[in-house]
């Protein structure tokens, strides 16, 4: 659904520009709020921030990972990306390279095995060098109710995402330490990883895993030269993840009505929060957890938020049966 479009690096414009769909139909017309919080669909960091670094992105080729990897691209990394299916990687990799003039590597890799991460690890660095960025972004997720949940079912999700993040930040780590190089890694999770979620149980379990993880490389490993954060996306509709939580498009609207901004969110703007939270500008932010999800975990957890539903009206009248009331 996310369709690249031409990128610019011409001084004071935009460098990349995608979702040619529009905000509106991610946006809720009735919620009078989402007027106030337009997307910007530009890049924050100045033109060159990232040249000279390598920044490594699984789950590179698609979604989320391919908006960071066009923007870390566009603002002078050299990228490479890794996934399982080497044809979209592929794909992926010569449109960013074609937009942005830097080179993207493609590897492919199933981050369940840790022979093959180590594997690719070694290509990584044969190929680009070691590397100043980590985004571990490869994810696997759907919705059902937990008694229908196979311990296959379970193993894929969990071996993906709180597995996969394991071996390649321990395959990537050890390299690190060796060559005595630090780097910043980033994990995308998800809001309900600290809260939890019925019907995504495996993935709730495994992100919060992977929040774990970071948080204990962050107080152990920064002496290493290494920074660890995390991001946890609200709602950002892609391809993806709409065909697995959303297959037949029934929640859309409930969703958007549980964001006080009135709005989903969009991959520019994640891409742009990773990029700074990777960039020198975050050198002293380490071990954060960044909710990103427009206002929705505060709204779902507050227990009278559902009163933004009374009108003025409805209001006057509850005052006055307030007022009448006598007594405690």
């Amino acid at each position: 659904m996310a369709l690249l479009c031409r990128v610019s690096s011409a001084p004071g414009r935009g460098l990349w520009r995608f979702f040619s769909y529009g905000t509106k139909r991610y946006q809720n017309p009735e919620a009078f709020s989402s007027k106030f919080f337009p997307p910007l669909q530009k890049a924050m960091l100045p033109p060159n921030s990232f040249q000279g670094k390598v920044a490594f992105i699984t789950g590179g080729g698609t979604g989320l990972g391919r908006g960071m990897a066009a923007l870390l691209s566009s603002l002078g990394a050299q990228c490479v990306i890794a996934s399982r299916k080497i044809d979209v990687l592929k794909a992926t990799a010569e449109q960013i390279s074609s937009q942005t003039g830097n080179k993207v590597h493609a590897i492919q890799c199933d981050v369940r095995d840790p022979d093959m991460v180590q594997n690719t690890v070694s290509e990584l660095i044969r190929v680009a060098g070691h590397p100043d960025i980590v985004i571990n972004n490869a994810a696997g997720n759907f919705i059902s109710p937990t008694e229908r949940l196979s311990p296959n079912a379970w193993r894929t999700i969990t071996d993906i995402i709180l597995n996969g993040t394991a071996f390649v930040t321990l395959a990537i780590g050890k390299q690190l330490i060796e060559a005595q190089r630090g780097a910043a890694f980033l994990a995308i999770t998800t809001i309900y990883a600290e809260s939890g979620s019925g019907f995504v149980v495996p993935s709730a379990s495994a992100k919060a895993g992977v929040e774990a993880l970071s948080k204990s490389l962050a107080a152990e490993w920064s002496r290493y030269g290494m920074r660890f954060n995390v991001i946890q996306p609200g709602p950002i509709k892609t391809k993806g993840a709409n065909s697995r939580l959303d297959p037949g498009g029934m929640f859309g609207k409930e969703v958007i009505e549980r964001i006080p901004c009135g709005r989903l969110g969009t991959v520019e703007e994640l891409a742009n929060l990773a990029a700074f939270l990777c960039s020198d500008y975050a050198s002293w932010i380490n071990g954060a957890v960044i909710r990103f999800d427009g206002g929705e975990q505060p709204f779902i957890s507050g227990e009278f938020n559902f009163l933004r539903k009374v009108n003025k009206e409805q209001w006057d009248s509850i005052e006055g049966l307030i007022r009448k009331t006598k007594g405690s």
